[in-house]
């Protein structure tokens, strides 16, 4: 992870460098600086955007988890939990928090799933006796956090909203086909890599 940060702090310099230098060359420094500042306001114009919608969804979240709706979505999501993990313990509580992390993405709140998906592989990890190789049943909850069915894309209708579109849930139909077929892709992908782990002596 440390090299990780390290290369992308490095790739990040670089951008700026380069954008400072070709600015320069053309004589259009003025331009760059006016973007800098004007993109810095539209940052945090838009991060308060999507606070208030992060904050709003994620209530609701702990709301339905309360009120036991979400409990209720787990047990509807079982049978396709269990194709997905079978390798995890029926009554887990990891359970909750994938199927938490799966309503989120649907609802289209990356945001909101995001915290559900960090305790569900936490607890993952704790299956997988704390070792530093991810199990199969860490690397499908990956898959299918990143492939993501969304009904409703929040954020993104949220995005073209603060930039002015005229029609900012146009995307819904685009956006259901894209994520329907991508997350068909992973579960594909998932079932046979963990098929062919278990023939090569890994869980």
């Amino acid at each position: 992870m440390g090299k990780v940060k390290i290369m992308l702090n490095y790739l990040w310099g670089i951008m700026i460098v380069l954008g400072i230098t070709v600015g320069v060359l053309r004589g259009e420094i003025g331009e760059v600086s006016q973007a800098t500042i004007n993109s810095s306001k539209e940052a945090v114009a838009l991060c308060i955007t999507m606070l208030g919608i992060m904050a709003m969804w994620t209530g609701i979240m702990q709301v339905a988890k309360k009120s036991g709706l979400i409990a209720s979505l787990t047990k509807a999501l079982r049978p396709f939990l269990r194709l997905l993990y079978p390798d995890i313990p029926k009554d887990h509580v990891v359970n909750e928090y994938i199927a938490s992390n799966m309503i989120a993405n649907i609802l289209g709140l990356g945001w909101a799933a995001t915290p559900m998906g960090l305790m569900a592989m936490k607890e993952l990890k704790k299956l997988n006796h704390d070792s530093e190789v991810a199990s199969c049943d860490m690397c499908t909850l990956l898959i299918i956090n990143i492939s993501s069915l969304q009904l409703i894309p929040v954020n993104v209708i949220a995005y073209r909203s603060q930039y002015g579109s005229v029609n900012p849930a146009e995307i819904l139909g685009a956006g259901l086909v894209a994520t329907i077929c991508s997350t068909f892709v992973g579960f594909v992908f998932s079932v046979i890599a963990r098929k062919l782990s278990y023939r090569n002596g890994h869980r």
